[in-house]
């Protein structure tokens, strides 16, 4: 590859380095090697779900001539989405961190396969398809471009995650939320009990009823009796509770729910599905596992959590409060318990004035 060829690789290269948000910073990456390489297509896979159920995630595919990246969407349930086992060479690039090569299949061609990793981890894989195989100077080339990737990550880490939890952090919930709350563009519409039946017969498990007339929800979750396991054991042991619950969290909700640390005791989900009794089953999944889990030394805990739906016109603090009102009702009436925040305003244990979010216990 002659780089005298390609004067745009280093406006490609100084583009990659400057996103911030991940999904255009893969699609950035893949631009990047398709102009230096010239390759039949590049891929960027990442690796998402939980411990024994991690799959492939399709982040951006370039093909020579393609205009636009191709990517699974956001809405797509992981039951969709490929096994790890499935690919073995991807697999084996993930778990050894080796450039591994196989054929494509097409015509003789080549597959070759990077480990894409920040400083925390190896987060996926990247996917080369060539006529023939990348040379010395290619590999070393590719390897550089993904070095700089790295680096970004792990600044975007530094800054968007929770040095503990490594969850989302507490100040890049607002753009999250704005950027859900208006694709909101009309109230979405309650599906009759016979079509979510269908739905239930049709969509495999863990899918969440699927993608069509999905709507936006957020939760707010409470460590119960925090600050006692803090007094008694010490914050190392509260640290070691707020990790779990973390794990916890991330096996219970799906790989595109976005899972935030407010500080403290106090964790946000941001997550779409169709119903309120889809989101109930997301929570009480974590509830039931956060109390059957044995937590050492710091023994039995739970935790409280409210959700709401996200209104057209909400705003990040409005949702945000009518949640956080579901959790003061749900430690009111013996913590370790689930309520959403409509449920409660029906049922007379809230009352909701005109204004949103101007709610008023009984």
């Amino acid at each position: 590859m002659d780089l005298q060829a390609s004067p745009q690789w280093v406006d490609q290269l100084a583009t990659l380095s400057g996103h911030r948000d991940r999904d255009l910073l893969d699609v950035s990456l893949a631009s990047a090697l398709r102009d230096l390489l010239r390759p039949q297509s590049v891929a960027v896979l990442r690796c998402v779900g939980g411990s024994g159920d991690e799959r492939w995630r399709l982040s951006a595919r370039l093909g020579l001539n393609d205009a636009a990246a191709a990517s699974d969407g956001l809405g797509l349930a992981l039951a969709d989405l490929p096994l790890l086992h499935s690919h073995p060479a991807r697999l084996q690039c993930l778990q050894q961190r080796l450039v591994v090569q196989a054929s494509d299949g097409i015509g003789g061609g080549c597959c070759m396969h990077f480990p894409l990793a920040s400083d925390r981890q190896v987060v996926g894989v990247l996917e080369v398809q060539t006529a023939q195989a990348l040379g010395p100077a290619e590999q070393r080339l590719v390897s550089s471009v993904l070095r700089l990737y790295g680096n970004v990550l792990g600044l975007l880490d530094y800054s968007e995650r929770d040095t503990l939890t490594g969850l989302l952090n507490r100040k890049t919930f607002d753009e999250s939320f704005m950027r859900l709350s208006g694709s909101l563009t009309q109230p979405p519409e309650v599906p009759s009990p016979q079509s979510l039946a269908e739905l239930d017969a049709t969509t495999p498990p863990g899918s969440r009823r699927g993608r069509q007339g999905m709507s936006a929800w957020l939760g707010v979750i409470d460590i119960d009796h925090f600050k006692r396991v803090n007094d008694e054991h010490g914050h190392l042991i509260g640290d070691e509770v707020l990790l779990l619950v973390a794990r916890l969290m991330r096996n219970s909700f799906r790989f595109d729910d976005q899972l935030y640390r407010f500080g403290g005791e106090e964790f946000v989900v941001l997550m779409r599905c169709v119903s309120p009794s889809d989101a109930a089953v997301a929570f009480e999944r974590l509830r039931t596992q956060v109390q059957g889990f044995n937590f050492p030394r710091a023994g039995r805990i739970t935790v409280s959590a409210g959700f709401t739906q996200v209104r057209v016109s909400d705003t990040p603090s409005a949702a945000f409060e009518r949640a956080d009102q579901a959790v003061y009702v749900a430690k009111q009436q013996g913590r370790n318990q689930v309520h959403e925040h409509a449920a409660l305003v029906a049922a007379g244990l809230l009352r909701e004035d005109v204004r949103d979010s101007d709610v008023e216990l009984f």
